[in-house]
């Protein structure tokens, strides 16, 4: 697509007539506004919020070339497949292509003849490269999956950290800064590293609620996924595990029950991942067992579940991975199967991290997953404000909402925990404030004076599990906040200045075993029953047009788009432009295929009078 056809109109018809989408989900026009006209922008937008289209559609209303520093081959492949498939002049420089593919690339660039370049960061920092670069016009950088930046990121990658001298190589390009997973410090590190103070933040909220979230105590875990999938059999998903015997143990046990499942961990074969991460896109498999490996390539919109089969180590990843499902928008279902078995194996591997500030980091953000796992209160609540999020309401679309604990009026032992922390000075972690209030007499109590504290000894009704579940859920809550830049050291908040004084009361939860799972129907689901066989009708056309073009079956449409076809089961070529995710282009090659098995089916059945 040319430059000249897309600068001299708005934005928005170029989302409408390009990417096929009617509107501008929340913030990105501003963005692209800001992008457009040469600002910086730092964005933190939850997994399928429509990050991409946020330097994408400024690439096109821009002089130059789009570079985008992405971190994996596959993710760079399934965005350049999309782009192209909407007529937009994309390609990349990696690794895995031929010297011919790659200098076929280079001369394209040279020629000016690319919208979006997509690059490695260790490319993209090559003094050769860099040289090259100064002699084009580049329209602007954007900085994909930006968390790997930083140190305090779940995902830190020292080649990423390098990056900090584009601002300064190129100081009149816009950049771009963009992630779905970053807690506060996490967000300031960023900016630092990447020279982005004078940025504008763009900060969408991380709720993703079509996703269902569920927590089962882990007791036959094998029976208990069996159980999960029996139901889903219909339905595509990941289930993640953290070492690979288990990837590979798990795989066969569901290939046995009839699943076309398929392992994939690091110490496969790059040919035989290659293969599967295809054919998976390629709805040739249906469920992949995974070691986290299985990344952040994973663009496929219809996953309608993401099992965890083993607690991951920080809510940044389960975050991350659980928002691979449902990024179409429509129900989807993240299970964690929690055992403490699983906790100490991952302490244990903590403590023998050599740096003490890693450790630490490690440690604290282990604590936050174990307290999202064990938590009684809406954990959607809970995810959302450790990523700084807070003050929303339940959520009504977890576990623990759909199945409410019992409560218990919380009030005194409330005031007791934080009357604890303040009397400590806002100094001291979890585990320290629990300790006094149990009046544990200890040579640490000792040294700093404690036991003359009068919350010392006050909380002795209770065990040390009521005590850490209750200061939990007041962590939850957002009376307490831990510091993780301070040892993880607990500190009042502004909300629990009127608890303290009396001037509220409280309930919390009481403990409970196992929360019971709903299930959430998949696209089909969503239709009425006349409708479902032309859907089903439509992924098959999808699939057959997908198989002869060689690219996955959502490049050329999506689930949500075909759910709209059923819909409003479009008669021409207008109605079917009108349908989300049609544009100009894909409504000329796809068009006539679609219309015409649409009218097949004839028109949308009429519900029956009662």
């Amino acid at each position: 697509m040319s430059h000249a056809s897309s600068t001299a109109r708005s934005p928005l018809i170029t989302l409408q007539t390009v990417f096929g989408l009617e509107r501008f989900r929340p913030l990105q026009h501003a963005i692209i506004d800001d992008l457009i006209q040469g600002q910086d922008a730092f964005v933190l937008m939850p997994t399928g919020g429509g990050k991409s289209l946020c330097y994408q559609l400024p690439a096109l209303h821009r002089a130059g070339t789009a570079l985008v520093v992405s971190p994996l081959i596959s993710l760079m492949k399934d965005q350049v497949d999309a782009l192209r498939a909407n007529g937009i002049r994309a390609a990349m420089l990696n690794s895995a292509q031929s010297p011919e593919q790659r200098a076929e690339t280079q001369r394209a660039l040279r020629a000016g003849e690319l919208d979006l370049l997509y690059v490695a960061p260790e490319r993209l920092m090559m003094p050769a490269f860099q040289a090259q670069l100064e002699h084009l016009s580049v329209a602007l950088i954007a900085i994909d999956e930006a968390h790997c930046v930083s140190q305090w990121g779940h995902d830190f990658r020292p080649e990423y950290a390098a990056l900090g001298a584009l601002r300064e190589r190129f100081p009149k390009v816009p950049m771009i800064a963009l992630t779905a997973t970053a807690d506060p410090q996490t967000r300031e590190d960023i900016v630092r590293v990447l020279g982005l103070q004078q940025a504008r933040r763009h900060i969408t909220s991380f709720d993703r609620p079509n996703i269902r979230y569920t927590v089962w105590e882990k007791q036959s875990p094998k029976q208990q996924l069996r159980r999960f999938l029996a139901s889903r059999r219909d339905q595509t998903g990941i289930v993640y595990a953290l070492s690979r015997r288990r990837v590979e143990a798990l795989a066969e046990l569901l290939l046995a029950d009839g699943f076309q499942a398929a392992a994939y961990h690091a110490g496969l074969p790059t040919e035989q991942r290659r293969s599967v991460q295809e054919a998976f896109d390629r709805d040739e498999v249906q469920l992949v067992v995974a070691t986290v490996a299985f990344g952040m390539g994973i663009d496929k919109p219809n996953v309608r579940y993401v099992v965890h089969y083993d607690l991951p180590r920080h809510l940044e990843a389960y975050y991350q991975e659980t928002g691979r499902a449902g990024r179409d928008g429509l129900a989807a279902e993240a299970l964690l199967l929690f055992g403490t078995q699983d906790v100490a194996m991952a302490r244990h591997q903590i403590g023998e991290v050599a740096a003490i500030d890693q450790r630490r980091i490690e440690s604290h953000k282990l604590n936050a997953m174990v307290g999202f796992a064990e938590s009684l209160t809406c954990r959607r609540q809970v995810l959302l404000g450790y990523l700084g999020e807070e003050g929303r309401a339940a959520c009504g679309n977890c576990d623990v909402c759909l199945d409410p604990p019992q409560t218990f009026d919380a009030t005194e032992a409330a005031r007791m925990v934080l009357s604890c922390v303040y009397r400590v000075g806002q100094r001291f972690g979890m585990a320290h404030v629990i300790e006094i209030l149990l009046g544990e007499d200890s040579e640490r109590m000792q040294r700093f004076g404690h036991q003359q504290l009068s919350t010392w000894g006050i909380g002795q009704a209770r065990s040390k599990n009521d005590w850490r579940s209750i200061v939990r859920q007041l962590i939850h809550r957002g009376y307490l906040r831990q510091d993780i830049s301070d040892y993880s050291v607990l500190k009042l908040t502004a909300e629990a200045r009127d608890l303290l004084r009396g001037e509220q009361t409280l309930e919390l939860a009481q403990p409970r075993k196992r929360a019971r799972l709903k299930r959430s129907g998949g696209a089909a689901q969503q239709l009425a029953a006349g409708d479902r066989s032309l859907f089903e009708a439509l992924r098959g056309l999808r699939k057959n047009l997908a198989q002869d073009q060689g690219v996955p079956p959502y490049v050329i449409f999506g689930d949500a788009t075909l759910l709209d076809m059923c819909q409003q089961r479009p008669s021409d070529e207008t109605a079917l432009l009108a349908v989300n995710g049609v544009g100009a282009v894909k409504l000329e090659r796809y068009g006539a295929d679609f219309l015409q098995l649409i009218a097949a089916h004839g028109t949308a059945p009429v519900p029956e009078s009662s």
